[in-house]
């Protein structure tokens, strides 16, 4: 029986990486950057105008974990909602910051609304699109002067789909003067970087600290991000938000944003990420906040929830029923975590394992704190459960699925104690 465990937010002791310094900024209560754990945040995609819908999305954002939520301010009605959205969702005893998304006219947004710019934990602008010609300077600068009077972090969001093209212009012509010119992709991804880095710096010379900046400067492609992100990370100490811009859909935007945020991370760089997906028709918006933290996770930086260790099947498992059976253990310890969090803190830490046939079941069933190695076709219909590497007791019959459950919940109750200090 453990009295004290590790705490959630931090890697497992088996882990070696080192995280970048940054300034530490704080966003509602939540502080990203400093060396603190990698923040998991996500954005609604319900109108904000909407205020029914958008608590109901940001309530089920924070419920799967979302740390931070995003909403898009684009128009004098949603700007008009978000005092309202915070107001209900501390009536739900949600307390989640909440990021608002201006591009254009934040600017007269904010200046209509106070409200909504005291409501916010977090303002995000686009250098891109914050303003155009000599309007530019000016409408950043009143959204900056709107951070500081209300004691306000901002994320400078730099996209490669919106780039501010005067600047990127310049670097062409001084890239032509070089002796050795740098390819066109070299040049816009300095265009980028330069963006977020003197936008900061002009924000800083308004008067915002540096520990309310947050950088990020998102492109769609795997290489591209880590190339960018690697020379953000050498020329700047601003905490880094981390993310492609536009993922895309299935595996194909789970792949994408694991490729590119996990080389990244175990570089010690990233404070915060965002799993942009693009959702499939009738898929939960929370699927980004899951795979969000599936990465950090299995590359060794946090805990959430245990994962199980499930076998892909082969000739030897020709029954579903291993399966079946690793969706209801994953299912089930979803399920429970917010419960276990506050209860039993460290069974996040947990390790399950379900496997289909006597291969590699038992050698893997020992590897994890409770583990089940199911026969496989033609082995004997028994499965022998092993807990922290020892057998424990054999289950058979048709309820072992709800046996294996009742004894991950008796081995949490157990083993997860919260120390009566």
């Amino acid at each position: 029986m453990h009295d004290a465990v590790s705490k959630p937010t931090e890697p497992s002791e088996s882990t070696v990486w080192t995280r970048r310094q940054t300034q530490a900024v704080s966003i509602g209560g939540v502080v990203v950057g400093g060396g603190r754990p990698v923040v998991v945040q996500s954005m609604t995609n319900t109108d904000t105008a909407d205020v029914a819908s958008s608590v109901k999305q940001v309530a089920e954002l924070w419920r799967a974990g979302s740390e931070m939520v995003r909403l898009t301010v684009n128009n004098p009605e949603s700007a008009a909602a978000i005092p309202r959205i915070v107001e209900k969702l501390q009536m739900m005893g949600i307390d989640v910051p909440l990021i608002g998304d201006f591009h254009y006219n934040g600017h007269q947004l904010l200046t209509q609304e106070p409200a909504c710019a005291e409501a916010l934990a977090k303002y995000r602008i686009n250098p891109g699109n914050v303003g155009f010609g000599k309007k530019k300077d000016t409408q950043f600068a009143q959204l900056i002067e709107f951070a500081i009077r209300y004691n306000k972090p901002v994320r400078i969001g730099a996209n490669w789909g919106s780039l501010d093209q005067s600047l990127a212009a310049r670097l062409m012509d001084e890239n032509n003067e070089r002796a050795k010119p740098w390819d066109a992709g070299r040049v816009l991804r300095e265009a980028l970087i330069r963006s977020a880095l003197d936008s900061a710096n002009t924000a800083v010379d308004l008067g915002l600290p540096c520990d309310r900046i947050v950088l990020s400067a998102k492109v769609s492609g795997v290489q591209e991000l880590i190339a960018v992100y690697r020379d953000l990370a050498q020329r700047s100490d601003f905490a880094l938000h981390l993310g492609l811009t536009e993922a895309g859909i299935g595996s194909k935007g789970i792949v994408a944003s694991s490729a590119a945020l996990a080389v990244l991370l175990q570089e010690g760089i990233g404070d915060t990420i965002r799993i942009s997906l693009t959702p499939e028709p009738g898929q939960s918006r929370t699927q980004e906040v899951i795979v969000a933290q599936e990465l950090l996770q299995t590359t060794g930086q946090r805990a959430f929830t245990p994962l199980v260790t499930a076998c892909p099947g082969c000739g030897r498992t020709t029954s579903e029923f291993f399966q079946e059976l690793a969706k209801v253990v994953q299912n089930h310890v979803r399920e429970k975590m917010p419960l276990w969090k506050v209860h039993h803190p460290g069974a996040e830490n947990m390790t399950l394992a379900v496997m289909g046939c006597v291969v590699n079941g038992p050698g893997e069933s020992r590897h994890a704190n409770i583990g089940i190695s199911l026969p496989g076709t033609g082995e004997a219909p028994s499965a022998p459960v092993f807990v922290d590497g020892e057998k424990s007791v054999t289950l058979r019959g048709e309820n072992i699925a709800q046996d294996f459950v009742t004894l991950i919940d008796e081995y949490v109750e157990r083993t997860y104690v919260r120390s009566a200090g």
